[in-house]
């Protein structure tokens, strides 16, 4: 089992790495070329910049059983199409019950941001220390519940 980390702009990579490390499990990190990333623990890819290189260069890479860290519905479905387990930066674990509801959800958030409505949607809340031990949590439980 392996844990990879859709991590351009990925806030919590940190507290991947520090999970994984408590646990042994191995970590790679997707980045793509516009992003700099090092690591002492985890295994860095930079994939080369393009719509969704590191979306699908992550997916080829997982396989069943594997974890996914992404805050992109897309590449949960694609994770949990192959059998791999999900997770978001919020610590919500994407599930075959849920990914369709949020898909949609994207879905019509694009239509209405697209359109020439006056009703304007905000981007995510400021992320806070709670959202940090929140993820946390939820990846310790996630782990503990699926981890060989």
């Amino acid at each position: 089992m392996k844990i990879y980390v859709d991590a351009d702009a990925c806030p919590v990579v940190k507290i991947v790495e520090a999970v994984a490390e408590k646990h042994g499990m191995p970590v790679t990190l997707l980045c793509d070329t516009n992003h700099i990333l090092t690591s002492g623990y985890s295994e860095v890819k930079t994939i080369g910049a393009g719509a969704d290189a590191v979306d699908f260069a992550l997916i080829n890479l997982c396989k069943k059983g594997d974890l996914v860290v992404t805050q992109d519905y897309g590449v949960a479905a694609m994770a949990l199409g192959k059998g791999a387990y999900a997770i978001h930066q919020g610590g919500m674990e994407y599930t075959p019950e849920n990914i369709d509801r949020l898909l949609m959800e994207r879905h019509l958030a694009k239509k209405a941001r697209m359109s020439k409505s006056r009703h304007h949607l905000h981007g995510p809340a400021k992320r806070t220390g709670e959202d940090d031990l929140r993820f946390e949590a939820a990846l310790e439980a996630l782990l503990a519940r699926i981890k060989p």
